[in-house]
């Protein structure tokens, strides 16, 4: 209103404010630091009725909009402690490398190729959020991992491209219900039993995904600690192999596999899950009602 009372009475001083004005640089949307120069680290989370991903900048959050992985940052951010984060993605499925360290493996051979495992997309569980022991599934170990997420869509992938389709790493721990995976002829419950997933918090880009520290607390006491570059089989040699059998979607997750010896959670326990330069997943353990 008050540039049409310019317009009526002050024809020179509005061309002035409109010729200042297209001249002006166009109010953007802020973009994210440059993955090259500094990790970037996404986290997915709930506040009120609203689920989001968003870019993480120290304590807040800034809401992104549009595809998975291909996101445009928004003017609109909360407080990190305002908001409940989820677990990192929606995947279309999750798949998980059984004996991927020789120090898992202990005296057994190592696989020839990547040997892989499903585990169905409701068994994840947010940060946060308890670990339930199913009536009769004890003993159920821990599992600290790196898991991969995937960006973009990836069929038959070189080795070579493997990194163009990875949009950065989480923390995982693959809850393993021990007797049922030695008894059963599969392994759909002892490790996809409802929360037998947790991932989070964040996603992070731009890491050096082959040399990373993964560490497992129970009750504050380290129980696992080895880097990722001690892997059989590393982050690309894993995403080619899989996308050479089986397509994989944006936000698919990539359990990598575990080290050393696990050993058995229980009712009140707290686990964490620590990975550099990523986070760290903290769940508590409780018995299913």
């Amino acid at each position: 209103m008050w540039i049409v009372i310019l317009q009526h009475h002050c024809r020179p001083l509005f061309l002035l404010c409109l010729i200042t004005a297209c001249n002006a640089p166009a109010r953007t949307e802020p973009t994210p630091q440059s993955v090259g120069k500094t990790a970037i680290k996404y986290a997915r989370f709930q506040i009120g009725h609203t689920i989001a991903y968003g870019l993480v900048e120290g304590d807040r959050v800034r809401r992104l909009k549009g595809d998975f992985g291909r996101w445009t940052p928004t003017f609109q951010t909360y407080a990190l402690a305002d908001v409940k984060l989820l677990a990192p993605t929606v995947p279309t499925k999750i798949l998980a490398m059984a004996g991927n360290y020789h120090s898992h493996l202990h005296d057994r051979p190592a696989p020839k190729n990547p040997e892989l495992f499903l585990k169905p997309p409701s068994c994840l569980l947010p940060p946060g959020d308890d670990i339930l022991i199913p009536q009769g599934a004890a003993p159920v170990h821990y599992e600290a991992e790196l898991v991969i997420v995937i960006g973009k869509r990836a069929k038959d992938v070189p080795k070579s491209k493997a990194s163009d389709y990875v949009l950065g790493v989480t923390c995982g721990n693959d809850i393993s219900a021990r007797d049922w995976q030695v008894n059963d002829r599969q392994w759909w419950r002892a490790k996809g039993c409802d929360t037998f997933g947790p991932c989070g918090p964040f996603i992070v880009s731009g890491l050096n995904y082959d040399d990373l520290l993964v560490r497992l607390r129970l009750n504050g006491q380290i129980k696992q600690s080895q880097r990722t570059k001690d892997l059989i089989y590393g982050v690309a040699d894993i995403v080619s192999f899989i996308s050479r059998h089986m397509t994989l979607e944006p936000g698919d997750l990539i359990f990598t596999g575990t080290s050393g010896t696990t050993e058995p959670i229980k009712p009140g326990d707290s686990v964490e899950v620590e990975i550099e330069g990523v986070g760290v997943l903290r769940n508590a353990v409780r018995n299913a009602s």
